[in-house]
């Protein structure tokens, strides 16, 4: 699947320093962005916070492409960040692009 990537590209990690299913929140110019990394070493980058309350997402529990919410146990989807239903609302989600062990994303 071929995908444009939008927005400057930013070395926000290095693939040894994730932890597969553990996020980790970096913060890019005026974005705070919670990276998760999957057991095939794909990577995913999301807004840190949950559209609800504002929880850290970074600090949820990931099951498959799916991070829930430390405080509310909202379901969000990390590939297209949307949030699961009954609950609805979405976060921003960042292309990624590996090169090496170097990870990147595109902020705008």
């Amino acid at each position: 699947m071929n995908q444009t990537k939008n927005g400057n590209k930013v070395q926000v990690a290095v693939l040894s320093e994730l932890t597969p299913g553990v996020g980790k929140r970096v913060k890019v110019a005026d974005e705070e962005v919670a990276l998760f990394k999957k057991g095939d070493d794909t990577v995913l980058a999301i807004q840190n916070s949950c559209p609800h309350k504002g929880g850290p997402l970074s600090e949820g529990i990931v099951s498959g492409d799916h991070v829930f919410c430390p405080l509310h146990d909202w379901k969000i989807n990390m590939k297209d960040g949307q949030v699961q239903a009954p609950d609805h609302g979405c976060v921003k989600r960042f292309d990624v692009e590996i090169e090496g062990e170097a990870v990147f994303i595109y902020v705008a």
